[in-house]
């Protein structure tokens, strides 16, 4: 077990940044090697001083490199300042998506990883049908708060943000596979209410988190 330690600093801002790398055809192999060796040292540091949090590999296609980030800045030019100076950027576009406290938010630092689970993103976008009884929203809403500190307790829910967007959540979640975190999320109490995407995650060579646990099969 490897225990979530990377306190949050004061007024800062979590972002999730998806970093899509496309190499000229003509880059040598050992031009490559160069910079992404660059790349790993400049992240070391970026952990180091609490910038850069986690990193995975989202599923990809043939020929697609593709990275997520958790980054912890005061704001997105600060963020972007952040990014710009990190090597790959020479040849990579990076999304941005700011993400905000959700009440039912484990907590940073709260939940230990498992080694012999995976870890999911879970996006959930929630839409109370219209004319439901505000009484029935709020009992629902409640049940859903105890079941999420019960997952955080077990060690299911990680993490859970807000994004943009009215009534979209995302979750970040570990399972021993895809079919045992689709029951958990079908048994939510406001399951009837949500839309559900979720993407299995890799570990990624420089995370902080998951560097020195065994290889995942």
């Amino acid at each position: 077990m490897l225990n979530i330690e990377n306190e949050r600093k004061e007024n800062y801002v979590e972002f999730l940044v998806t970093m899509t790398t496309q190499v000229p055809e003509e880059t040598s192999q050992s031009e490559i090697d160069a910079v992404r060796a660059r790349e790993a040292e400049h992240s070391r540091g970026l952990v180091a001083d609490g910038t850069l949090l986690r990193l995975w590999r989202p599923p990809l296609k043939p020929g697609e490199w593709r990275t997520y980030g958790l980054f912890d800045a005061a704001h997105g030019d600060e963020l972007e300042t952040v990014l710009a100076a990190m090597p790959l950027r020479i040849w990579r576009t990076d999304e941005v998506t700011p993400l905000s406290a959700h009440p039912n938010d484990p907590g940073r630092g709260t939940v230990s990883l498992l080694s012999s689970s995976h870890e999911y993103f879970a996006r959930l976008i929630v839409t109370v049908p219209e004319g439901t009884a505000p009484a029935l929203a709020d009992d629902l809403f409640a049940q859903e708060a105890k079941r999420a500190a019960e997952l955080a307790t077990n060690g299911t829910l990680l993490r859970l943000w807000r994004l943009p967007g009215e009534g979209n959540n995302l979750g970040l979640w570990q399972a021993e596979n895809e079919t045992r975190l689709a029951g958990v999320l079908a048994a939510l109490p406001l399951a009837p209410w949500l839309a559900t995407t979720t993407e299995q995650l890799s570990r990624h060579p420089s995370d902080p988190l998951t560097a020195d646990l065994p290889s995942q099969t």
